[in-house]
Formats: structure tokens, C-alpha cells, sequence
């Protein structure tokens, strides 16, 4: 069975295509999706082997919401779009198909049956990864932008992953990974956090070779021994050695 999540802005058209993917016997949707927060939140907790994605979206649209999945979570993907001129770039992306509105059962059906041909063992797709500037957030009539600047630090927790600035803490679909990764101001700093180098105000050390460090508002995020030194060197702190 193909796990699939389909993400659309429009109520209406996302049901209509979980509609005809269920009509199709081997095609399991396992979440239909109006925003990109409910969809990364959709491919972490389901895994699914296809993702059905609407281009054109408020805020955040399809090829953003493509670059801020994980690399190792990474579905194939199907844009669905009623613009056809991004059709080339989504094919440079390496998308595996490309879908006018409204979606053709028989041409929904060719793009399934490429996709019946790479589930399982096969690698998953990697796609361009600009840096981010702003972070997706919940908020309270939507999606939420955090600007980079704005971050202190970023938390994860059994609750998931919490983006934490001056004015609050605001969940966000995407993982430490893919922050730490696309996100050159943020730092891994403890297998729990990333800290924002620029709101840094004072390391202090602490035994066994860790430290708490101090945002410029006052806030503590610990910095474990493996991260430490790294996070010096980003800092331009000299690394002292130990006395004979």
C-alpha cells in the first residue's frame, strides 16, 4: 500500500484529489492538509511515500514547503498546481510528476503508476535547500513567520520542537536537522537545542567541560561538552589548552 498526504490551501480541491487517490485500490491517503505546518507535521508522524502538493499556497507555497522537509523523511513528490509554468522548475526539482487542475483520474493514474515504481527500497529525492529566513510557525489563525533575527534559541521536547524569541515560544513543524542545517545563526549548542549565535551574551563554563549559556534577555540554554567547542569556534573564541 502507498502512503500518501495531500496539501492544499483549497478545502474543496484537496478533497476532491484524496477522493480520486481513493478510488485507486493501492493508494492509502493518510492526511489531507490545508497549510505547511499541518503537512510537515503529516510527513514526520506518518512517513508517507508520496506527498500531493499544491504550488501556489499563502505564506508559504510548495517549493518552500518541499525545502524545509528532512532530508532522511523526504516522500516523492507530485505537484498539483492550475499554473503551468511551473512545470519546468518543478521537474528541475526533481519532482516525480507534475499535475494540472483540475487533476484527470487518467492522468492521476500515470502519475501513480511512476510512483508504484519507486516505493519501498528506492532512494529518496533531495531538492535545492536555500536558507532560511523566516520560520514557520502556528499561530493563532494560521501560519505564523518568525523572522531569523527574532530567535534566540530553538527547543525540542516530547511536545515537539518550539522556536523561542522575546515575545514568547511558538511550535514549528520542522526539525532541529533541518534548522541547524538551513539556518546559519542557529547553532547546535545540546542534542535538544540550537541557539541563535547573535543573541549570545555570556558563556559560563560549568564542570565536566559544559556550560550554560545566557541570551541577551536573560534566558539559559545548556551547552553540552560536545557542542561546546564547536560553538566557540563559530564564536571565534581561541580554544585553551589544559595546563600540564
Amino acid at each position: 500500500m502507498i502512503r500518501a498526504v495531500v496539501v492544499d490551501d483549497e478545502r474543496h480541491a484537496c478533497e476532491e484529489l484524496a477522493h480520486l487517490l481513493g478510488e485507486l485500490e493501492d493508494i492509502d491517503v493518510v492526511a489531507c492538509c490545508p497549510n505547511a505546518i499541518s503537512a510537515l507535521q503529516a510527513v514526520r508522524a506518518e512517513r508517507p511515500d508520496a506527498l500531493f502538493l499544491d504550488i501556489q499556497m499563502p505564506q508559504i507555497d510548495g517549493f518552500q514547503l518541499v525545502s524545509m522537509i528532512d532530508r532522511e523523511e523526504m516522500p516523492q513528490i507530485v505537484f498539483v498546481t492550475a499554473f503551468d509554468e511551473h512545470a519546468l522548475k518543478a521537474f528541475e526539482e526533481n519532482a516525480l510528476d507534475y499535475l494540472l487542475k483540475p487533476v484527470r483520474p487518467d492522468r492521476l493514474a500515470r502519475a501513480v503508476g511512476k510512483l508504484r515504481k519507486l516505493v519501498g527500497p528506492a532512494p529518496r529525492p533531495s531538492f535545492p535547500a536555500p536558507a532560511i529566513e523566516r520560520i514557520p510557525c502556528e499561530g493563532a489563525n494560521g501560519i505564523k513567520l518568525i523572522d531569523l533575527a527574532e530567535v534566540e534559541l530553538v527547543r525540542s521536547s516530547e511536545a515537539g520542537v518550539y522556536v523561542v524569541t522575546p515575545r514568547g515560544e511558538f511550535f514549528t513543524g520542522l526539525t532541529l536537522a533541518v534548522l541547524e542545517e538551513r539556518a546559519p545563526a542557529l547553532r547546535r549548542c545540546h542534542k535538544q537545542y540550537l541557539v541563535n549565535v547573535a543573541q549570545l551574551d555570556e558563556i559560563v563554563r560549568q564542570d565536566e567541560g559544559g556550560a550554560m549559556l545566557k541570551t541577551r534577555s536573560g534566558r539559559c540554554v545548556p551547552a553540552s561538552r560536545r557542542f561546546l567547542l564547536r560553538l566557540k569556534e563559530a564564536l571565534g573564541i581561541p580554544h585553551r589548552q589544559a595546563k600540564p
